[in-house]
Formats: C-alpha cells, structure tokens, sequence
C-alpha cells in the first residue's frame, strides 16, 4: 500500500458514526484511493471525460432535515447509496473518508471536494452493516444505481 494510503481503517459502523458526530466537513468517496485521487486532484464526468474542479464525494455530514432520528442511519444511508459503485467502477475502488473543502457540484449534484485529507478507509464490514441497517426500514430503499444503456 502506497504511503498515502496507509490510513486506519473504520472497522464498525458505529465507530464510522462517532467520528461523523465528532467533526463536520467529511465526505466519504469511492476510488482506487487517495495515492491516486490526489495525483489527479478532479474528478472526470464519465459522460463527457470532462475534468471537474475537485474531487466526487458525498457528505457525512446530517442535515437539519433528519432531526432527532439515529445518525447511524443516516451514515448507513449514505454508504448505501453508492455500494454499487465497485461492481460498477471495477477492481480496486474501495470507500475511505476524507475531510476538504466543497469548490462546486458535479453532474449529479454531488460536491466537488478541494483541499482533501485523507482520514481512513471504511471496512467492507461496515457496508454489510449499512446494507442491513437499511434493509430493516419499513420503506423502499434502494442505491443511487444508473443502469448502463
């Protein structure tokens, strides 16, 4: 593993959630990591090959909206909504958090992080505990998947 990529790994889903209850401004992203991503510092739009003006991650942080309700359900969410990713990106992507600064939106809405730290990769465990914190929700839940053409 390359030195920029020697992080700690978040072996629990719980152990994910403290550390969003402890600190604002972290994304979760996933990629072949940081001795990669912050080599390129952008992200591509898929679409166009278009470079983007930082890198494509997703908020942890919980929005006022979610009120009082269990933050761990959020991050679960969060996870969730994505864990298609690395069947669909291929060999390698992995999900790990970063802290940065938002610097636009890319095609989807999703912010376009500058500025990135690395904090720590996220245990495939702790995605098997997303996808079961989800599947005990009454309502139908399902990833931000794109189907191919």
């Amino acid at each position: 593993m390359d030195a920029t990529d020697d992080l700690p790994v978040v072996g629990s889903l719980a152990e994910l959630t403290a550390l969003v209850e402890r600190d604002r401004g972290l994304y979760v992203r996933w990629s072949r990591g940081p001795a990669t991503d912050l080599g390129e510092a952008s992200s591509v739009d898929d679409l166009t090959g278009v470079s983007m003006t930082g890198l494509s991650a997703n908020p942890l942080d919980v929005e006022r909206w979610w009120e009082q309700r269990p933050v761990e359900l959020w991050v679960a969410r969060r996870l969730y909504d994505y864990e298609h990713l690395p069947r669909e990106k291929g060999p390698g992507i992995r999900c790990w958090v970063l802290k940065g600064r938002e610097n636009g939106r890319g095609p989807d809405n999703e912010p376009l992080v500058t500025d990135v730290h690395p904090l720590c990769w996220i245990d495939s465990a702790v995605i098997d505990e997303a996808r079961r914190a989800v599947a005990r929700q009454e309502g139908a839940w399902g990833p931000l998947r794109r189907t191919g053409r």
